[in-house]
């Protein structure tokens, strides 16, 4: 063990280290602040990104990563053993991923829990995509039931106080153990453009960003459109763009729906639009909300894990049901009322800065710490 006040040592275990989605954006800020902070830092992963410094080491875990069916397992036991025999410091992991015991176990999403369901797993509709998707939830329960008690792990992490929530109560042993962190988002990036006044008529733009389209509400938001004559959509995503179409159609709003595909920088998307709409089913942190609120704009959004941290509602924007009535509802309102669409979006902005990924990395560096104040004086 390193001497009381040394920047512990820690093995990173995860998927993938890289620059895009949520969770992999979260961990290469993480690791990056920690090496910046003198930690040392072995990543075990299938990828990582990350630059070049004199105190990362990177192990790469060999194997395929799909179909996940296979790769999952095989993870699991290659990651378990690069740990036993080349990890140093305290073990941290993304979820249940290894069969060692960790210090940190970040839980980006409880499978166990009942919202999980709604979440399609396969990616896409045929036999074979759909039963790798049933062995993969049944791996990920065994995993989670494996890794997630008092012998395996010193602190689980909830990426938001739903996830936390839901940890608890499925995993009763670990109530005292479970800590929130939220993930962060890039203020100084994802910031709010100069608007001018809008122009009397003047379309209301309304942004969506994510995929799984279904699942995240998008046909409820071009059902809403129909309702709310003068707002436009904008959908920066991946998803079935003939079939939204056709529903458009339907609806008569599809020259009002403009699918603008995906954006490695959505940072432009969020500045030329005027609000956010998120009606899902469930979410375990969000960041497209995170990004939405720092660039200024009001939320429409569910009342979900990770959002009901951020939404205030009727501050910085409404908590809305899955419902194309109530979405329209408030567009209409938001349309018809520029002055509370610009105080909204400042409130959303001012929230935001409250979830720096500055904070996000002191947080973690506290909690290494805890775990190993609390050895030293087992140890004493």
């Amino acid at each position: 063990m390193p001497e009381p006040g040394a920047p512990p040592e820690i093995t990173l275990v995860a998927n993938d280290i890289r620059a895009e989605g949520g969770m992999e954006r979260q961990l290469t800020v993480l690791v990056g602040g920690l090496l910046d902070a003198g930690h040392k830092v072995t990543v075990i992963a299938w990828t990582c990104e990350l630059p070049p410094h004199p105190n990362l080491r990177r192990l790469r875990v060999p194997g395929p990563s799909r179909p996940y069916a296979l790769g999952y397992p095989l993870f699991l036991l290659l990651a378990s053993a690069l740990v036993t025999l080349r990890g140093r410091g305290e073990v941290h992991s993304t979820g249940a991923i290894v069969l060692n015991r960790t210090a940190v176990c970040t839980v980006h999403f409880c499978h166990h829990a009942p919202g999980a369901s709604a979440v399609p797993r396969a990616s896409r509709p045929t036999a074979a995509h759909r039963a790798n998707a049933w062995v993969v939830r049944r791996l990920n329960l065994l995993a989670e039931r494996w890794c997630y008690r008092p012998g395996r792990a010193t602190r689980l992490v909830g990426v938001s106080g739903g996830i936390a929530r839901e940890l608890g109560e499925h995993f009763p042993r670990m109530r005292e153990r479970i800590a929130v962190i939220p993930n962060g988002v890039d203020t100084a990036h994802f910031s709010p453009a100069p608007r001018p006044a809008p122009e009397p008529g003047e379309a209301l733009r309304v942004l969506f960003v994510g995929g799984d389209w279904e699942r995240k509400g998008l046909p409820i938001l071009i059902a809403a459109l129909a309702a709310c004559p003068g707002a436009e959509l904008d959908v920066v995503g991946a998803g079935d763009v003939e079939g939204h179409r056709r529903l458009a159609r339907r609806h008569g709003v599809e020259a009002r729906v403009h699918f603008r595909g995906t954006a490695a920088d959505t940072a432009p998307a969020y500045r030329a639009a005027d609000v956010f709409a998120l009606p899902t089913a469930y979410e375990s942190f969000s960041l497209v909300t995170y990004e939405a609120a720092a660039s200024g704009l009001p939320l429409l959004a569910t009342r979900v894990n990770g959002i009901e941290d951020l939404l205030r509602d009727g501050v910085n924007g409404w908590f809305v049901e899955r419902s194309a009535t109530d979405v329209a509802a408030r567009l209409r309102t938001l349309r018809a009322d520029p002055a509370r669409r610009r105080e909204m979006g400042a409130a959303a902005r001012r929230d935001s800065l409250g979830f720096s990924w500055r904070r996000v990395v002191e947080a973690y560096r506290a909690l290494y710490t805890e775990i190993e104040e609390e050895r030293w004086t087992t140890r004493a």
